[in-house]
């Protein structure tokens, strides 16, 4: 198995993440203080050098008003779509 940092589907989820935080009109200043992180980590996320638990990414999820189904739903329906 390749590893999926590399993939079409991860990059699709990491542009989901930073759709989603604009949409909750979040910097990633913001966004980090309210996750109780640094801006880094943010970053780090965003960019796709950390990876995020299934944990993170539903508190991430939650603090942009989405629950993680929703945000499933949106990459299922993005994975889907003609690139």
């Amino acid at each position: 198995m390749d590893k999926t940092i590399y993939t079409r589907e991860y990059a699709v989820v990491l542009r989901l993440l930073r759709e989603a935080r604009k949409e909750a009109g979040l910097t990633q200043t913001e966004l980090a203080k309210k996750l109780k992180q640094s801006q880094s980590f943010v970053t780090k996320v965003e960019r796709g050098d950390r990876r995020l638990d299934i944990i993170q990414l539903r508190t991430m999820c939650q603090t942009f008003g989405l629950t993680l189904a929703e945000f499933v739903a949106r990459l299922e329906r993005a994975l889907r779509s003609p690139k």
